[in-house]
């Protein structure tokens, strides 16, 4: 993140905007979804005003950064994202007559570019994968450039932003746990590490005997493993983001993205569920963990993080699966 602002450039109207965004952000519901064995509840998500989890933590990012006038409307945002975390600061920056300059790679969902594109005057695209064979350290590289040339920039890091997390701790969980009451096991997606963070820390306070389930997708360095090239964004990660560390995590499940991409399309057969690549990795990991489950149902609960609508040319796209998954597609990738 910047410097420390001087607090006297807290713009109190622009302030007031963005607390009005933040009291207005819609309860997504929580759903039943039968499963052999367990009781299954997944978090819609999908239904926030970007149509992502991500909402919560851009909003809880930007009212703190304007609080502590980082953040003024003579302010250009700039950030590095694979799509979703892009498209919920670009609704609510938009809304706040804030300039917002998001940095994309080849792997963004179409749909999700042309979205940005509309809403933003300036999108930058790096093209160039980094030594990793992705594309997150050629984002961050842009970001910096973008950072030295602009005069009056803030950029939201959200790979390392404890207001990020905090938003998921202060609005995401507790919805999750008034609507659920008990959870056994919870099962999140990792990416940044905002949004494990800040569901686990809260259910570890009022659940301390819960199990937290982290599921990351092969290619993502984030436990430990070598970066390798991924196709589907929303999940994963070249690098172990900070906020990872004060995670509460009892156990790390990897998937592949063939698993995730059955997953999702499981999901939508079984649950009438369109739901993206990140929560298709998820519900794979719930299916195979509690495959044959017998005794007692245990509690399960997950966020279904977005809408399977920008992935429908790729996750849904039995051609695209084949041209990019299959194992000769994937050879030396």
């Amino acid at each position: 993140m910047s410097a420390p602002a001087d607090l006297r450039r807290t713009d109190r109207q622009l302030l007031d905007r963005v607390e009005a965004l933040l009291g207005n952000l819609p309860r997504t519901r929580v759903v039943r979804l039968p499963h052999p064995g367990i009781r299954l509840y997944a978090k819609m998500e999908s239904e926030n005003r970007a149509g992502s989890s991500k909402d919560r933590a851009a909003i809880w990012i930007l009212r703190e950064a304007v609080r502590r006038g980082e953040i003024t409307r003579s302010t250009t945002v700039v950030e590095s994202s694979s799509g979703n975390f892009a498209l919920a600061l670009a609704h609510f920056l938009n809304e706040l007559g804030v300039p917002f300059v998001p940095v994309l790679d080849p792997n963004v969902n179409a749909a999700t570019e042309r979205t940005l594109r509309r809403l933003c005057a300036r999108v930058e695209k790096v093209t160039e994968p980094d030594g990793t064979g992705g594309y997150l350290l050629s984002r961050l590289a842009r970001v910096a450039d973008l950072r030295a040339e602009l005069a009056d920039v803030y950029w939201p890091n959200q790979y390392a932003n404890p207001d990020g997390a905090r938003g998921h701790y202060e609005l995401t969980a507790p919805e999750l746990l008034d609507d659920i009451g008990r959870i056994d096991y919870l099962f999140v997606g990792v990416g940044t590490g905002a949004t494990i963070n800040g569901l686990s820390r809260r259910l570890g306070e009022v659940h301390p005997e819960a199990a937290v389930v982290a599921v990351d997708v092969e290619g993502s360095a984030i436990f430990g493993a070598p970066p390798a090239r991924r196709r589907i964004p929303g999940i994963g990660s070249s690098i172990r983001p900070p906020l990872i560390d004060d995670a509460w995590i009892t156990k790390v499940v990897v998937q592949s993205e063939l698993d995730e991409v059955a997953g999702c399309r499981a999901l939508l057969s079984s649950h009438g569920i369109y739901a993206g690549g990140s929560t298709g990795c998820v519900y794979a990991a719930i299916t195979r963990h509690f495959e044959g489950h017998t005794g007692p149902e245990p509690v399960v609960a997950f966020l279904c993080a977005d809408s399977g609508e920008p992935y429908a040319d790729t996750v849904y796209s039995d051609e695209w699966v084949a041209e990019h998954l299959t194992p000769v597609a994937t050879k030396g990738a």
